[in-house]
């Protein structure tokens, strides 16, 4: 159901290394970015905006009958554009929680943003993602397929423990591929964008751990799917099959 205590920011920037200007690819007929919207849309959790820093990005979305935002060009990260977009967007502090949806995910199950933000129901969560598990052998020692190591916390959920792209924990079990969305409570968007990078994040290059060591509580909604990212020309090909199909 949708509700006035979430938005929805869907950052996007053209300067993708390895495919710039990706959010406005084609994809059966549309920018990627405008399937990344709509998906978030039919979602229905709240108001769904997208943060960038490109005039042609907004326009794509506003011709949709959308919203965008304009935020500064020199952030360092995602979430800080989303906390930008969110202070402009919102002013007077309505909204409660936060969802951080990349805008590169153009077959996103509306599912899952409501699964992510499903842990943040517990008040001693401060912010929330997902993970599925591992089922292909060799994404176990992929440093490009990021790991969660949680501790059980429900049905379905994990606390986190630790974000990591080495093969972790050892011994028999399962490994989790944690899948890069988020759901912060505004309180704790706040307060992870006022750190500074911390050691692990800087080591394992993971901007998630910099809550952990701050000892911020993330949960884990573990899910049946991984979205596909678009990374690379391969990837956007990939989508624009499965898209053409559906």
């Amino acid at each position: 159901m949708r509700s006035s205590r979430a938005i929805v920011v869907i950052p996007a920037r053209m300067q993708a290394t390895r495919l710039p200007g990706k959010p406005l690819a084609d994809i059966a007929g549309a920018p990627m970015i405008v399937h990344v919207w709509r998906r978030a849309q039919e979602a229905a959790v709240g108001r769904v905006i997208v943060a960038t820093d490109a005039h042609e990005i907004r326009e794509a979305i506003e011709r949709e009958g959308g919203e965008a935002i304009m935020t500064r060009a020199d952030h360092a990260s995602g979430s800080d554009r989303v906390f930008e977009a969110v202070g402009q967007a919102d002013p007077d502090a309505e909204a409660e929680l936060i969802v951080n949806v990349q805008g590169d995910l153009p077959t996103l199950e509306p599912e899952l943003v409501r699964s992510c933000l499903a842990p943040l129901s517990r008040p001693d969560v401060s912010i929330a993602t997902l993970a599925a598990r591992i089922t292909v052998e060799e994404e176990r020692a992929n440093p490009n397929v990021v790991k969660v190591v949680g501790t059980p916390a429900g049905d379905n959920v994990l606390r986190a423990l630790y974000f990591t792209r080495a093969t972790t924990p050892w011994g028999e079990g399962p490994l989790y591929h944690h899948i890069g969305m988020y759901a912060y409570r505004r309180n704790a968007l706040a307060r992870f964008v006022s750190l500074p990078p911390s050691t692990l994040e800087v080591r394992e290059k993971l901007e998630q751990l910099r809550a952990l060591e701050d000892n911020m509580r993330i949960d884990v909604s573990i899910v049946d799917t991984v979205p596909l990212g678009v990374d690379t020309p391969a990837d956007l090909e990939r989508a624009r099959a499965m898209l053409a199909r559906s």
